[in-house]
């Protein structure tokens, strides 16, 4: 299953990130390294939150990782959500459309 992660961010975090940034980004390639993290990056334009893509089998897999980034245990974040997203279409759909229930018909 596929899990989002998004970050809301301080008005300032560009400025204040700098000084975190290597320990997020160990944070984050250790995620990766685990098969946990797929995707992860700040939004641009503005630059007010940030998306991350998890896999595993529960949403707690994107929820220890918030929990112990050092972005959010720095303030850096002044909110954080989890959503699941059931991915149909991609080679890395968690349930590829060929396997997914068929949709309703139109009335």
């Amino acid at each position: 299953m596929h899990y989002l992660l998004f970050y809301d961010v301080v008005p300032d975090y560009l400025e204040r990130r700098a000084a975190l940034r290597a320990a997020h980004l160990g944070h984050a390639r250790a995620a990766c390294q685990r098969g946990e993290l797929l995707l992860g990056g700040a939004l641009a334009e503005p630059v007010d939150g940030a998306v991350l893509l998890f896999q595993g089998e529960t949403a707690e897999v994107a929820e220890r990782f918030a929990r112990a980034d050092p972005y959010v245990t720095a303030g850096l974040v002044t909110r954080w959500r989890v959503r699941a997203w059931t991915t149909v279409v991609g080679p890395m759909a968690a349930l590829p459309a060929s396997a997914a229930p068929p949709a309703p018909a139109p009335p």
